[in-house]
Protein backbone atom coordinates (compact mmCIF):
# COMPACT_ATOMS: atom_id res chain seq x y z
CA UNK A 1 0.00 0.00 0.00
CA UNK A 2 3.11 2.71 0.88
CA UNK A 3 4.42 2.02 -2.00
CA UNK A 4 1.26 2.55 -4.56
CA UNK A 5 1.46 5.75 -2.67
CA UNK A 6 5.31 6.79 -3.72
CA UNK A 7 4.90 5.30 -7.13
CA UNK A 8 1.70 6.96 -7.96
CA UNK A 9 2.86 10.86 -7.63
CA UNK A 10 6.36 9.09 -9.44
CA UNK A 11 3.84 8.49 -12.38
CA UNK A 12 1.72 11.78 -12.32
CA UNK A 13 5.32 13.63 -12.74
CA UNK A 14 7.15 11.47 -15.08
CA UNK A 15 4.14 12.05 -17.59
CA UNK A 16 4.04 15.56 -17.34
CA UNK A 17 7.64 15.45 -18.23
CA UNK A 18 7.16 13.80 -21.47
CA UNK A 19 4.01 15.95 -22.22
CA UNK A 20 6.15 19.30 -21.72
CA UNK A 21 8.81 17.43 -23.66
CA UNK A 22 6.41 17.00 -26.35
CA UNK A 23 5.27 20.91 -26.52
CA UNK A 24 9.00 22.01 -26.75
CA UNK A 25 9.87 19.62 -29.50
CA UNK A 26 6.33 20.72 -31.24
CA UNK A 27 7.05 24.21 -30.83
CA UNK A 28 10.45 23.71 -31.79
CA UNK A 29 9.52 22.18 -35.22
CA UNK A 30 6.82 24.45 -35.77
CA UNK A 31 9.19 27.34 -35.52
CA UNK A 32 11.89 25.83 -37.86
CA UNK A 33 8.61 25.45 -39.94
CA UNK A 34 7.73 28.78 -39.85
CA UNK A 35 10.93 29.83 -40.63
CA UNK A 36 11.25 28.19 -43.92
CA UNK A 37 7.30 29.43 -44.94
CA UNK A 38 7.62 32.08 -47.93
CA UNK A 39 5.40 34.74 -48.41
CA UNK A 40 3.28 33.53 -51.63
CA UNK A 41 0.17 36.76 -51.18
CA UNK A 42 -0.68 39.56 -48.84
CA UNK A 43 -4.66 39.73 -47.97
CA UNK A 44 -5.86 43.40 -46.97
CA UNK A 45 -8.93 43.82 -45.11
CA UNK A 46 -10.45 47.74 -44.47
CA UNK A 47 -13.52 47.59 -42.52
CA UNK A 48 -16.04 50.45 -42.86
CA UNK A 49 -17.76 52.78 -44.74
CA UNK A 50 -14.41 55.48 -44.95
CA UNK A 51 -12.59 55.65 -47.58
CA UNK A 52 -9.91 57.93 -46.43
CA UNK A 53 -7.46 55.34 -47.43
CA UNK A 54 -7.78 52.57 -49.98
CA UNK A 55 -5.84 49.30 -50.62
CA UNK A 56 -3.62 50.83 -53.25
CA UNK A 57 -2.28 53.23 -50.60
CA UNK A 58 -1.72 50.23 -48.49
CA UNK A 59 0.12 48.35 -51.09
CA UNK A 60 2.18 52.08 -51.48
CA UNK A 61 2.81 51.77 -47.80
CA UNK A 62 4.06 48.02 -47.40
CA UNK A 63 5.87 49.09 -50.89
CA UNK A 64 4.01 45.77 -52.54
CA UNK A 65 4.69 47.54 -55.91
CA UNK A 66 8.40 46.71 -55.53
CA UNK A 67 7.76 42.88 -54.57
CA UNK A 68 9.99 43.41 -51.69
CA UNK A 69 7.43 41.31 -49.53
CA UNK A 70 6.09 38.43 -51.81
CA UNK A 71 9.05 35.76 -52.34
CA UNK A 72 10.64 36.67 -48.70
CA UNK A 73 10.68 34.35 -45.89
CA UNK A 74 8.23 35.36 -43.44
CA UNK A 75 10.74 35.30 -40.62
CA UNK A 76 13.04 37.89 -42.50
CA UNK A 77 9.95 40.24 -42.77
CA UNK A 78 9.53 42.90 -39.77
CA UNK A 79 5.98 42.46 -38.96
CA UNK A 80 5.93 45.50 -36.55
CA UNK A 81 7.94 47.63 -38.81
CA UNK A 82 4.82 47.23 -41.11
CA UNK A 83 2.37 48.21 -38.46
CA UNK A 84 4.50 51.15 -37.22
CA UNK A 85 4.59 52.24 -41.03
CA UNK A 86 0.87 51.72 -41.41
CA UNK A 87 0.39 53.39 -38.20
CA UNK A 88 2.34 56.50 -39.24
CA UNK A 89 -0.44 57.28 -42.14
CA UNK A 90 -3.22 60.15 -40.09
CA UNK A 91 -6.07 58.48 -41.29
CA UNK A 92 -5.15 54.80 -39.94
CA UNK A 93 -6.17 54.71 -36.17
CA UNK A 94 -4.94 50.74 -35.78
CA UNK A 95 -3.23 48.59 -37.36
CA UNK A 96 -2.62 44.50 -37.75
CA UNK A 97 -0.34 42.49 -39.63
CA UNK A 98 0.73 38.72 -38.81
CA UNK A 99 1.15 35.88 -40.84
CA UNK A 100 -0.35 32.23 -41.51
CA UNK A 101 1.57 28.71 -42.03
CA UNK A 102 0.34 28.59 -45.66
CA UNK A 103 2.66 32.04 -46.62
CA UNK A 104 -0.24 34.55 -46.70
CA UNK A 105 0.34 38.25 -45.06
CA UNK A 106 -2.67 39.62 -43.47
CA UNK A 107 -3.11 43.03 -42.96
CA UNK A 108 -6.07 44.54 -40.99
CA UNK A 109 -6.59 48.54 -41.35
CA UNK A 110 -9.30 50.34 -39.43
CA UNK A 111 -9.74 53.81 -40.19
CA UNK A 112 -10.59 56.68 -37.96
CA UNK A 113 -14.11 58.25 -37.98
CA UNK A 114 -14.45 61.63 -38.17
CA UNK A 115 -17.52 62.81 -36.38
CA UNK A 116 -16.59 66.88 -37.01
CA UNK A 117 -15.27 69.03 -39.60
CA UNK A 118 -14.18 72.81 -38.19
CA UNK A 119 -12.89 75.54 -40.08
CA UNK A 120 -11.17 78.01 -37.45
CA UNK A 121 -11.01 81.81 -38.14
CA UNK A 122 -7.42 81.49 -39.41
CA UNK A 123 -8.86 79.54 -42.72
CA UNK A 124 -7.80 76.17 -41.64
CA UNK A 125 -9.13 73.23 -42.46
CA UNK A 126 -9.22 69.78 -40.40
CA UNK A 127 -11.91 66.96 -39.09
CA UNK A 128 -12.07 65.78 -35.36
CA UNK A 129 -12.69 61.98 -35.00
CA UNK A 130 -14.23 60.69 -32.45
CA UNK A 131 -11.56 60.32 -29.96
CA UNK A 132 -11.49 64.13 -29.89
CA UNK A 133 -8.32 64.15 -32.14
CA UNK A 134 -7.50 66.27 -34.87
CA UNK A 135 -6.46 64.40 -38.51
CA UNK A 136 -6.10 66.15 -41.57
CA UNK A 137 -8.59 66.50 -45.04
CA UNK A 138 -8.16 64.19 -47.26
CA UNK A 139 -7.46 63.90 -50.98
CA UNK A 140 -9.52 61.00 -51.43
CA UNK A 141 -12.82 61.33 -49.85
CA UNK A 142 -15.29 64.02 -48.10
CA UNK A 143 -17.01 62.83 -44.75
CA UNK A 144 -20.34 64.49 -44.41
CA UNK A 145 -20.08 65.21 -40.86
CA UNK A 146 -21.47 68.47 -38.83
CA UNK A 147 -19.50 71.08 -39.55
CA UNK A 148 -18.25 73.98 -36.88
CA UNK A 149 -17.28 77.23 -38.03
CA UNK A 150 -16.81 81.00 -37.06
CA UNK A 151 -14.60 82.23 -34.22
CA UNK A 152 -12.35 79.05 -33.22
CA UNK A 153 -9.03 79.84 -32.12
CA UNK A 154 -7.79 75.78 -32.42
CA UNK A 155 -4.92 75.81 -34.39
CA UNK A 156 -4.08 72.62 -36.60
CA UNK A 157 -0.44 71.36 -37.47
CA UNK A 158 -1.28 69.23 -40.11
CA UNK A 159 -0.58 66.42 -38.23
CA UNK A 160 -2.98 64.15 -35.40
CA UNK A 161 -2.52 65.61 -32.45
CA UNK A 162 -5.58 66.58 -29.57
CA UNK A 163 -7.33 69.90 -28.93
CA UNK A 164 -5.52 72.44 -27.20
CA UNK A 165 -8.61 75.09 -26.61
CA UNK A 166 -11.55 74.69 -24.20
CA UNK A 167 -13.82 76.13 -26.93
CA UNK A 168 -12.54 73.18 -29.56
CA UNK A 169 -13.04 70.47 -26.59
CA UNK A 170 -16.61 72.05 -26.10
CA UNK A 171 -17.51 72.32 -29.67
CA UNK A 172 -16.08 68.82 -29.89
CA UNK A 173 -18.75 67.68 -26.91
CA UNK A 174 -21.53 69.30 -28.92
CA UNK A 175 -21.18 67.83 -31.91
CA UNK A 176 -20.57 64.13 -30.24
CA UNK A 177 -23.77 64.93 -28.64
CA UNK A 178 -25.55 65.44 -31.43
CA UNK A 179 -23.96 62.69 -33.59
CA UNK A 180 -25.22 60.28 -31.11
CA UNK A 181 -28.78 61.18 -31.25
CA UNK A 182 -31.21 60.90 -33.95
CA UNK A 183 -33.28 63.52 -33.90
CA UNK A 184 -30.73 66.12 -33.46
CA UNK A 185 -28.31 64.66 -35.97
CA UNK A 186 -31.04 64.75 -38.63
CA UNK A 187 -32.02 68.37 -36.86
CA UNK A 188 -28.94 70.31 -36.70
CA UNK A 189 -26.96 71.17 -39.99
CA UNK A 190 -23.84 73.54 -38.55
CA UNK A 191 -22.26 74.75 -35.63
CA UNK A 192 -21.33 78.36 -35.38
CA UNK A 193 -18.97 79.86 -33.08
CA UNK A 194 -20.17 84.02 -32.15
CA UNK A 195 -17.58 86.91 -31.77
CA UNK A 196 -18.41 86.09 -28.12
CA UNK A 197 -16.95 83.04 -28.30
CA UNK A 198 -20.37 81.28 -27.59
CA UNK A 199 -22.10 78.23 -29.78
CA UNK A 200 -24.93 78.36 -31.72
CA UNK A 201 -26.73 76.01 -33.93
CA UNK A 202 -27.93 76.34 -37.35
CA UNK A 203 -31.23 74.02 -37.97
CA UNK A 204 -31.92 72.23 -41.11
CA UNK A 205 -35.86 73.25 -40.44
CA UNK A 206 -36.84 77.03 -39.46
CA UNK A 207 -35.08 80.29 -39.95
CA UNK A 208 -34.34 81.13 -36.04
CA UNK A 209 -30.64 80.35 -34.66
CA UNK A 210 -30.37 78.42 -31.14
CA UNK A 211 -27.92 79.73 -29.17
CA UNK A 212 -26.16 77.20 -26.60
CA UNK A 213 -23.70 79.15 -25.43
CA UNK A 214 -21.27 76.51 -24.04
CA UNK A 215 -21.08 72.48 -23.72
CA UNK A 216 -22.64 72.58 -19.61
CA UNK A 217 -25.94 70.19 -19.16
CA UNK A 218 -26.50 69.55 -22.54
CA UNK A 219 -28.86 66.70 -21.83
CA UNK A 220 -31.07 69.81 -20.47
CA UNK A 221 -30.38 72.56 -22.82
CA UNK A 222 -31.43 69.97 -25.50
CA UNK A 223 -34.34 68.86 -23.80
CA UNK A 224 -35.96 71.50 -22.91
CA UNK A 225 -35.67 72.49 -26.93
CA UNK A 226 -37.08 69.61 -27.51
CA UNK A 227 -40.01 70.84 -25.06
CA UNK A 228 -40.30 74.22 -27.13
CA UNK A 229 -40.40 72.35 -30.53
CA UNK A 230 -43.15 70.53 -29.47
CA UNK A 231 -45.21 72.87 -27.26
CA UNK A 232 -44.64 76.67 -28.19
CA UNK A 233 -43.97 76.64 -32.35
CA UNK A 234 -46.69 74.82 -33.60
CA UNK A 235 -48.67 77.22 -32.05
CA UNK A 236 -46.73 80.38 -33.68
CA UNK A 237 -45.19 78.36 -36.55
CA UNK A 238 -41.37 77.89 -37.27
CA UNK A 239 -40.51 80.96 -38.75
CA UNK A 240 -41.95 83.31 -35.68
CA UNK A 241 -38.55 83.42 -33.65
CA UNK A 242 -35.01 84.47 -34.82
CA UNK A 243 -33.09 83.18 -32.08
CA UNK A 244 -33.89 80.99 -29.43
CA UNK A 245 -31.96 81.21 -26.21
CA UNK A 246 -31.31 77.84 -24.15
CA UNK A 247 -27.51 78.66 -22.93
CA UNK A 248 -29.71 78.83 -19.29
CA UNK A 249 -30.36 75.15 -18.11
CA UNK A 250 -33.86 76.42 -16.29
CA UNK A 251 -35.18 78.14 -19.46
CA UNK A 252 -35.82 78.89 -22.91
CA UNK A 253 -36.24 82.44 -24.39
CA UNK A 254 -37.54 83.15 -27.69
CA UNK A 255 -36.61 86.21 -29.35
CA UNK A 256 -39.36 86.96 -31.97
CA UNK A 257 -38.89 87.84 -35.37
CA UNK A 258 -40.43 91.42 -35.84
CA UNK A 259 -40.21 91.73 -39.49
CA UNK A 260 -42.53 88.17 -39.63
CA UNK A 261 -44.92 89.21 -37.04
CA UNK A 262 -45.25 92.92 -39.12
CA UNK A 263 -45.53 90.90 -42.05
CA UNK A 264 -48.13 88.65 -40.23
CA UNK A 265 -49.90 91.58 -38.54
CA UNK A 266 -50.11 93.80 -41.49
CA UNK A 267 -51.86 90.94 -43.89
CA UNK A 268 -54.15 90.43 -41.50
CA UNK A 269 -55.10 93.96 -41.04
CA UNK A 270 -55.30 93.99 -45.17
CA UNK A 271 -57.52 91.35 -44.99
CA UNK A 272 -59.69 93.10 -42.28
CA UNK A 273 -60.03 95.86 -44.16
CA UNK A 274 -60.74 93.97 -47.46
CA UNK A 275 -63.85 92.31 -46.14
CA UNK A 276 -65.52 95.88 -44.27
CA UNK A 277 -64.37 97.45 -47.96
CA UNK A 278 -66.60 94.38 -49.33
CA UNK A 279 -69.39 94.38 -46.60
CA UNK A 280 -69.50 98.50 -47.27
CA UNK A 281 -69.89 97.72 -50.87
CA UNK A 282 -72.57 94.93 -50.57
CA UNK A 283 -74.55 97.49 -47.84
CA UNK A 284 -74.36 100.31 -51.05
CA UNK A 285 -75.38 98.02 -53.49
CA UNK A 286 -78.52 96.80 -51.54
CA UNK A 287 -79.29 100.27 -50.79
CA UNK A 288 -79.02 101.63 -54.32
CA UNK A 289 -81.60 98.36 -55.13
CA UNK A 290 -83.85 99.29 -52.70
CA UNK A 291 -84.09 102.67 -53.99
CA UNK A 292 -84.44 101.90 -57.08
CA UNK A 293 -87.31 99.35 -56.14
CA UNK A 294 -89.49 101.92 -54.07
CA UNK A 295 -91.81 103.84 -56.56
CA UNK A 296 -92.38 100.60 -58.19
CA UNK A 297 -93.69 99.18 -54.67
CA UNK A 298 -95.63 102.91 -54.21
CA UNK A 299 -97.60 102.44 -56.90
CA UNK A 300 -98.85 98.91 -56.73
Amino acid sequence: MFKKRIWKPILIGFGWLISLGGLVVLMSFIEVKKSEVVCKTIKVFIPGNQYFIDRQEIDNILEMSSHTLVGRRIDNIDIHGLENKLKANPFIEFAKVYADMDGTLHVEVSQRQPILRIMNRFDQDFYVDQHGLKIPLSPNFTSRVLVANGYIDELFANKVDSLQTKLAHDVFKTATFIHNDPLWDAQVSEIYVTPEREIELIPRVGNQRILLGNADSLSTKFNNLKLFYEKALPRVGWDAYKLINIKYGNQVIGVKNQTLLDSLREVREKAHRDSVRIATIKMDSIKKDSARLAPDSLYH
